[in-house]
Formats: C-alpha cells, structure tokens, sequence
C-alpha cells in the first residue's frame, strides 16, 4: 500500500506492507511494516518554530485462533519515531449467535508511550492508553445489516506535547507559555452503522457516531456512502462524512494573562471545529492464470477532499504574521488523501 496525506502545511506519506497467512482450518498469523514520512509546516509549527521532517515506523504482529463460531485475536504493535514510542497489545473475542444473526464483540487494548523533547535530551514523560470495546451486529432483514459499536479510553501520563505553547494577551503585554494539559483523560463513544443492499448488488450504508471526554469536548460526525459494482471485476465507491466538535474546558485561542487557570492549551485539534469530507473509491478484481501459485489479486485506489473549518483558532501566519494577537482571521484549510494497495491472495 501507498498512502499520502497532504493539507494544512502538512504531508504524510509512505509504503505498507501487510502478509496474513493461515495455519489450518483454525489459525491466521500476520505482520505489517507500516511507514510514515511526515513534513510539517503547519500554521502551529511555524508561528512558534521551524518547519520539520520526522519519519514514523510502525510494525505489528497479530494471531487469529478461530473455535467453532467464536474469533479471538491478539496483536502487538511497536511505533517509533525520534521523540515518540509506543508500544500496544491488543485483545479481540467475537461470537456469533441465534443462528449467526448476531454478532458479539469485546475488546481491551493496552499502550505505554515514551515521550521526549528533540531540543531538549533531558525531557521525557510518559503516558499509558486503555481502550475497552463492545460491540453488537445484527442482521435485521435478508438485505440490511446494524452494527452499535461502544468504546472507552482511559488516558494517564503525559497527554500534551513538549513544544506547543499557549499564547496570552492582557491587550498590551503579549507572550507564550508551556501548555499545560490535565494528567488523565476518559473518552466515551457510540456509534451506529446501518448498511442495506439494494436488488442489484449495489448498497448504501450510513454511520452516526457520539464522542465525549472529560475533558469537556462533545464531537459527532455522520457519514453516507454508496457501494456500486460494475460486471464482475469493478467495484465503485462514493461517501460523504461530516464532523462538527465543541472545544475543550481548557482551550482558548488567546489567553487573557500567564498561568490564567490550572490548564491551558492552545492545539487546534482541541478547538471549535468541522470538518466535510467527500470521497471516491475503485477497485479492480483479476483472476490470476499466468502464476498458478496466486488464487487472485486485487487493485484499489481511493481519493477523500477534506475542508476543515476552525471556529475559534486563528491564523497567526496571515498577513505574513503582522497582524495583532487575537484580530487574525480563523484559520481553514483543505487535505488530500490517497491510498493505493494491491492485494494478492496465493
């Protein structure tokens, strides 16, 4: 696979590849090289720094053990960049029942971050991740499909970054400051997908999702999409996804003094915001005759555009910079993202 993101001063891109292969009637094994190439010059970094590059490894190892009408799965992932590691384990049951009509899902997953300062040696914190899943497919009619999905994270540690500041204005002293952000954090999120295939192959599916912290941000996004093949080897895809989200307790664009209150953060991803994305996908299906080790393979491209309109966070680059605290214009942007992968079964 090949992956590229690129929006707001921000390109990410790089390879992956995944190789799952099955031991039996009852056993998959897998493994993935996962890269990121990563060039910021996004508007935080260069109001406050210089623009960088950084390059992300992640590789990950996972075991399905499937027993009667039951999937267990466990999967390790190692990620690594010069001032991030995270390790994760992972844990998935699922079961189907009443006739496989209905499909049971429990999760826990399990990370411990190290974080470090690239300016700084002496500087590292660290940070733990617990994630538990529940989850509920079931099949209403011969042609539609419900899946409620309910997730909690539980963040501790270190959960900021070690460069981005806040800034802080009483309208004649201007300055910044080491963001401070809370210690723990508890996420909670819902979410329904409802998929229905229409007589002639194709399908239409949707998705609401609910999204709460303690930390004080509300998010929802709502998604719909359409499915449509074409003869037997194309397959085409169209979706558009909304997400609208209110800002954090702790957030503000513009400070009205230093150490203001107990935490304070200025990251625009803990804003007012939304985002419209709207997306196209294909894939090709081939048979494979020329190599009698592969069964057959697959090729897949997909585009999403992505406006992404901020609420309260503004753009101190604008005007080259010249303009005063807190009288810029709210920042906005737009990101490309496209992945494309071949798939080869043998």
């Amino acid at each position: 696979m090949f992956h590229r993101y690129d929006g707001g001063g921000v390109t990410v891109d790089g390879p992956s590849i995944l190789v799952r292969k099955s031991i039996g009637q009852s056993v998959s094994v897998k493994a993935n090289y996962y890269v990121d190439s990563i060039s910021s010059a996004s508007v935080d970094v260069v109001s406050t720094a210089s623009p960088y590059t950084e390059e992300r490894t992640e590789t990950s190892l996972g075991m399905d053990y499937l027993n009667n009408k039951t999937l267990m799965t466990l999967s390790y992932t190692d990620s690594s960049e010069s001032d991030y590691i995270a390790e994760t384990l992972s844990f998935n049951i699922s079961h189907e029942m009443f006739g496989d009509l209905t499909t049971v899902t429990l999760g826990y997953s399990v990370g411990n971050d190290d974080i470090f300062n690239n300016t700084d040696p002496s500087v590292q914190h660290g940070a733990k991740r617990q994630n538990y899943r529940l989850g509920l497919t079931q099949i209403l009619t011969k042609n539609s499909l419900l899946g409620v999905n309910f997730e909690t994270i539980t963040d501790e540690g270190f959960l900021g970054s070690p460069y981005r500041t806040y800034r802080f204005s009483d309208g004649t002293t201007f300055g910044r400051a080491a963001e401070i952000y809370p210690g723990t954090r508890t996420s909670n999120a819902i979410s329904f997908r409802l998929k229905y295939f229409l007589p002639y192959r194709a399908a239409l599916n949707g998705e609401f999702r609910y999204f709460r912290d303690t930390w004080g941000i509300n998010a929802s996004n709502i998604e719909i999409g359409y499915t449509h093949p074409l003869k037997a080897d194309w397959v085409f895809d169209v979706h558009y996804r909304y997400y609208t989200q209110a800002a954090a307790d702790f957030y503000s664009d513009l400070f009205t003094r230093e150490g203001e209150q107990n935490f304070l953060a200025r990251d625009k991803e803990l804003s007012t915001f939304q985002d419209h994305t709207v997306g196209i996908g294909v894939s090709y299906e081939f048979q494979s005759s020329a190599w009698q080790f592969l069964e057959k393979g697959s090729l897949n491209f997909s585009f999403d555009h992505i406006r992404f309109n901020y609420d309260d966070y503004r753009d101190e680059t604008a005007a080259g910079g010249s303009l005063p605290f807190g009288k810029e214009p709210f920042y906005s942007f737009t990101a490309n993202v496209i992945m494309a992968y071949l798939s080869i079964w043998y």
